[in-house]
């Protein structure tokens, strides 16, 4: 079964609007309004306050990098990007600043309210997807760390004259686990980072 997305209720949103005053962008803040935004306008900085922003629409064909004081893909709400000009430079361009969804400049009554649900919703799956690797490199990480302990827990027993198998150092990790009353992951990086002291210790000095 198919679940409909829920359309957001978008009154009250705070939209800002990086451009020149310009007829050509009268038409999307006399719509915003209509739709139940708080809309301000500003060029070229933005203020201290903008990264309170709902939306945020900016102009392509004048826009630049120091504009935004974050970096590409980082910026805290949905970017919406206003293009006149279809110079590949340009286009280019707002790509390279990943926006979420675009308007056609002059803008027309038409294709704002859209712009907004697809900048919203594509914003938010890309917030979703950005956690969701976070996480899976951090689980990968700690799987890698969980495989280093128990190679060097394997080793120093092999140097001590007690060989011990994979699943024996595995077993002895988990038991280090339990009296330490942490994770297997943490007993993990605490045997690795011993390990590391160890073999940092035993290196040779330089006079």
């Amino acid at each position: 079964m198919n679940r409909r997305a829920r359309i957001p209720n978008l009154g009250g949103a705070k939209a800002l609007v990086l451009h020149r005053e310009h007829a050509s962008i009268e038409g999307l803040i006399r719509q915003l309004g209509a739709i139940g935004l708080d809309v301000a306008q500003t060029w070229p900085d933005l203020p201290a306050s903008a990264a309170g922003a709902d939306f945020l629409f900016f102009d392509v064909d004048h826009g630049f990098d120091e504009q935004f004081p974050w970096q590409p893909g980082e910026a805290p709400m949905p970017l919406v990007a206003l293009i006149g000009s279809e110079a590949p430079g340009r286009i280019e361009w707002a790509l390279s600043r990943q926006v979420d969804a675009q308007i056609v400049k002059p803008v027309v009554n038409a294709g704002v309210y859209s712009a907004l649900l697809i900048a919203r919703r594509a914003f938010d799956e890309r917030r979703r997807l950005g956690r969701e690797i976070t996480s899976l490199r951090e689980r990968v990480a700690e799987r890698q760390t969980v495989v280093r302990a128990v190679v060097a827990l394997a080793g120093a027993a092999a140097g001590s004259g007690a060989g011990i198998g994979d699943e024996q150092a595995y077993a002895q990790l988990r038991q280090l686990a339990m009296s330490w009353q942490v994770t297997m992951e943490e007993a993990a990086r605490r045997v690795v980072e011993l390990k590391n002291r160890e073999a940092s210790d035993e290196r040779p000095r330089r006079a």
